[in-house]
């Protein structure tokens, strides 16, 4: 058994040609993904390969309304689903203020928010209003707006 060699187990490695069937696109089109520097790829002598989680990284997952409030039932750290409602508090409520918010505004800028502690692990999430946030933010005509966090944990 000691002249027996193990075989070793190295990464999935994937060529263009399978890289566009895993992703079902077209050759041409991870050329272009490729050119764009859109994708992760490797140079190995003169062929190019790609790993599977290369390729995974470039699926783009987009959440509907209805995942993103199941995501607030789940604690994000230890992944139990049991989480009390209740709220963090200082010398009073504590609000989230964006930095960029609408100047000249007749309502106050502070966004309110809830907190959840997960009964397993401790830890505790607090969410705010997106309604209230994204009316607050002004983006101008002709830019896009950048993509929030909808949910941030707290250190607390």
């Amino acid at each position: 058994m000691s002249g027996e060699k193990l075989p070793i187990q190295g990464p999935q490695w994937f060529t263009i040609k399978q890289a566009a069937e895993y992703l079902a696109v077209g050759e041409p089109t991870i050329y272009r993904w490729m050119r764009e520097s859109r994708m992760t790829y490797r140079k190995v002598g003169d062929s190019t390969r790609f790993l599977q989680e290369d390729l995974d990284a470039l699926v783009e997952v987009h959440r509907s309304d209805k995942d993103v409030q199941q995501a607030h039932d789940v604690c994000p750290t230890c992944h139990h689903d049991v989480l009390v409602p209740g709220h963090t508090q200082s010398t009073g409520r504590i609000y989230f203020r964006p930095d960029k918010s609408a100047f000249w505004t007749l309502r106050d800028a502070n966004v309110p928010t809830e907190a959840k502690m997960c009964a397993r692990c401790g830890a505790i999430v607090t969410y705010g209003d997106v309604e209230k946030l994204q009316a607050l933010r002004s983006v101008p005509d002709g830019e896009e707006e950048a993509e929030v966090s909808e949910e941030s944990p707290s250190d607390a």
